[in-house]
């Protein structure tokens, strides 16, 4: 999503009725939980792979 998109989802969420758009807010919520362990996962794949690439050097 870039800035654009960001700008334009929140006005629309703004401008809607509050109670019907809470489905947005929770599939956020949930979007941030996924990428927050997603991008751990990712961390402790790269620090596997760089130790082992240092093994092999060593």
């Amino acid at each position: 999503m870039n800035e654009e998109d960001k700008k334009n989802f929140l006005e629309d969420f703004k401008k809607a009725n509050i109670e019907k758009k809470m489905d947005m807010w929770f599939y956020a919520l949930e979007q941030i939980a996924l990428w927050e362990e997603t991008i751990a996962e990712m961390s402790d794949i790269a620090q596997k792979t760089q130790q082992g690439k240092k093994a092999v050097m060593e």
